[in-house]
């Protein structure tokens, strides 16, 4: 495997989000991102240039003897690097479970079957709206999941027309609604899907509970 990809970073850590959140995990987070969300969390991750560029196989071999059964990639955005979808071919012959987060702003269509995508759709507080790829929602597959990263009650609203008008809850997918860490006060998004009885989960980052907001690598 000739294939290079620029990586930001490698290590290990406890998943803080999706329904495996609470999973010790490895997480591949490689470098660069076309998208500039207004809450971006991993800013440091954003220009391509904050890498290292590594050999597919090389990655692959750290994975391997880092020896978790769950192993994330993100970014970043990690499909916006062609190389990428080799990089989760391999990884899925190494690791019980792959996932991959991904903004959806690239088509999701041609990832290896056995990784599990973590759809990110951008809410209008994210300030990439526009970046939606919304044929990706028809090419989601059992073991993927959604995602909804809240700023405030207008992205709540927007988010609900969202899986009202593409019927996301029929399809069985888990919704996550995530508060933005010190914007969106939980207690009040938990309220909102209480009272509207939101086909949706509350996601908290449990990496932040953790090792607090602001630090990285975690």
């Amino acid at each position: 495997m000739p294939e290079s990809i620029v990586v930001h970073e490698i290590y290990d850590t406890i998943q803080g989000e999706s329904t495996l959140a609470g999973t010790p995990c490895t997480i591949v987070r490689l470098a660069g991102c076309p998208l500039r969300c207004h809450y971006c969390d991993t800013p440091a991750a954003l220009p391509f240039s904050s890498g290292e560029e590594r050999k597919v196989d090389d990655i692959v071999q750290e994975v391997c003897q880092r020896n978790r059964a769950l192993v994330l990639v993100t970014g970043g955005e990690p499909l916006a690097q062609k190389q990428c979808r080799n990089l989760l071919g391999e990884l899925v012959k190494i690791a019980s479970i792959v996932q991959l987060e991904t903004s959806g702003a690239f088509d999701i269509g041609d990832i290896d079957s056995g990784v599990r995508r973590i759809l990110d759709i951008k809410t209008p507080g994210s300030g990439e709206e526009e970046r939606n790829r919304w044929s990706n929602l028809d090419l989601l597959r059992d073991g993927d999941e959604i995602k909804f990263v809240i700023k405030d009650r207008a992205d709540y609203e927007w988010a609900m027309s969202v899986i009202e008008r593409h019927s996301l809850a029929a399809g069985g997918l888990p919704i996550l609604f995530s508060p933005i860490w010190k914007l969106m006060d939980s207690k009040i998004l938990a309220g909102w899907i209480l009272e509207d009885r939101a086909p949706v989960r509350l996601q908290w980052q449990l990496h932040k509970l953790i090792w607090g907001g602001e630090t990285q690598s975690v």
